[in-house]
């Protein structure tokens, strides 16, 4: 064989391999991702903003129209935004319940206030 049949030979390699890629490429089926394996299986009952915020992003283009939606919307983005907020509402209605012992409501401010030494 002489240097030109060879190169001839290795294009009709290289195109044959093209063609056979395209053909199984366009072949192959499509698989489309599930909506709903995007979504958590079991959405925090403690916490029905999250509920709320999915059942928004399941509604798609007609979110942004559901006053529901907005208030969601905008609750989350308080929570996020604001520092040393609790994250759900369970946290919030403890903090509103009065404490079964003033000692215990006692102690957790004084856990959380900063720790200053006395210098005498």
């Amino acid at each position: 064989m002489d240097g030109k049949m060879l190169a001839r030979l290795g294009a009709v390699t290289f195109v044959a391999v093209a063609i056979t890629a395209t053909v199984v490429e366009l072949t192959r089926k499509e698989e489309r991702p599930e909506m709903e394996s995007a979504r958590p299986a079991q959405t925090n009952a403690l916490d029905p903003l999250s509920a709320e915020l999915f059942r928004c992003q399941s509604l798609g283009e007609a979110g942004p129209r559901d006053p529901a939606c907005l208030r969601a919307w905008a609750e989350s983005r308080r929570r996020f935004l604001t520092p040393g907020t609790g994250n759900t509402t369970a946290d919030r209605e403890q903090s509103r319940a009065p404490a079964e012992g003033s000692s215990a409501s006692e102690a957790r401010r004084r856990e959380a206030a900063p720790q200053t030494e006395d210098a005498e």
